[in-house]
């Protein structure tokens, strides 16, 4: 089936066209050619550029709509405050009911999306977040179009969860990427794997406190400088490529080959500054990455959807692991939801069917609910 795409360019209820003359949420609609279709998908990320997503013109194939849809943070992670990107999702929505034409929405959270769609739905249908460093919400926020169906796909749990767990507890200086304490470097001499129950367990929580220790620094420093008449500050984290399930088959067993994360090999990456969380501002760790208070945790927004939902986990991913497909199915409150694990890698680039397998698995899902 021939395929067309249309760019949708669209401002929101809280930013407008930008003075260089771009939309703040923009995106392609992909479609079957001639056809309107009356069930379509949105798809977007924290990040990522979805527009060209690989379900996009397989959907499309099978005869539905895909807006692969990019909020006004599109690389643009260190700036993401989740109440405006929320928006910049409900102008996509909107325009797929009132301008596509469109009667049945699916929100399809990908990689990182999964948790970002979880909470748009969660907050459509129960509004309860709260701006970061005080002052209220746009009151759009609280009045977002919710869709009909939840479709989560090499979902990882949430935006704080992910980093927690990927996180290298060994780091004592948050300002040096060097310092390290060997007891809890995963990759010293020392600590091989098989790694120990007890070791996991105090690794794990090392994680934790991490995560929190820069919370605390981020809640005061923000408290300073706010005092000071600056609204926010950037700074860096180092070190997060460290989970033991990178190196230990016994963790969480799959299919995923060893010694591999998404950059490829781990010890290498983990050394690097190509990471999630490598530049922030004080307002988006809150926002985003804090186990503290960030409101991109995954299971209480699921907790909150009772859609029809599916989700798919892809058997090799070496940074979505079984228990987190288990977690995503297990939080969800709907009484309709499915879980399929699938041969593939977190892109479902090998082997070279994955992509068709989950396509050809999420529309037929949808054709029987609508």
């Amino acid at each position: 089936m021939a395929v067309t795409r249309e760019f949708v360019s669209l401002t929101s209820a809280s930013a407008g066209v930008n003075p260089a003359g771009y939309h703040p949420a923009q995106g392609l609609y992909w479609t079957p050619a001639g056809v309107k279709p009356k069930v379509a998908v949105i798809a977007s990320h924290y990040n990522v550029d979805f527009a060209e997503h690989y379900l996009a013109p397989l959907m499309a194939e099978r005869g539905y709509g895909f807006l692969g849809w990019n909020t006004r943070y599109r690389s643009g992670e260190s700036l993401f405050l989740l109440e405006h990107a929320l928006l910049d999702i409900a102008a996509g929505v909107q325009w797929l009911r009132e301008q596509a034409g469109v009667e049945t929405i699916v929100l399809l959270g990908n990689s990182g999306g999964g948790s970002l769609m979880a909470a748009y739905q969660s907050q459509a249908i129960d509004p309860h977040i709260t701006a970061v460093g005080g002052g209220p919400v746009p009151d759009a926020v609280n009045a977002l179009p919710p869709g009909d169906l939840y479709v989560s796909t090499q979902a990882h749990a949430g935006r704080p969860e992910v980093l927690t767990a990927w996180i290298d507890p060994s780091v004592t200086d948050e300002t040096d990427p060097l310092s390290c304490d060997p007891s809890l470097d995963m990759y010293a001499e020392q600590n091989t794997p098989p790694y120990t129950p007890e070791f996991i367990a105090r690794y794990r929580q090392a994680q934790r406190d991490r995560n929190d220790r820069i919370t605390a620094w981020a809640q005061a420093e923000l408290k300073r400088l706010k005092a000071g008449g600056t609204y926010d500050r950037s700074f860096s984290v180092h070190r997060v490529w460290a989970d033991p399930r990178y190196l230990d088959a016994s963790l969480d067993p799959s299919d995923r080959p060893l010694n591999s994360c998404y950059l490829g090999d781990p010890r290498r990456a983990n050394r690097a500054p190509y990471n999630i969380a490598a530049h922030c501002t004080l307002r988006t760790w809150l926002s985003m990455w804090s186990l503290q208070t960030s409101f991109c945790q995954g299971a209480p927004h699921l907790g909150r959807i009772t859609l029809p939902s599916l989700v798919i986990q892809g058997t090799a991913d070496t940074g979505v692991f079984p228990s987190d497909a288990h977690h995503i199915h297990d939080s969800l409150a709907s009484t309709d939801k499915q879980l399929h694990f699938i041969p593939g890698d977190h892109y479902l680039e090998q082997p070279t069917d994955s992509r068709t397998i989950c396509a050809d698995l999420v529309a037929s899902w949808i054709a029987e609910r609508t």
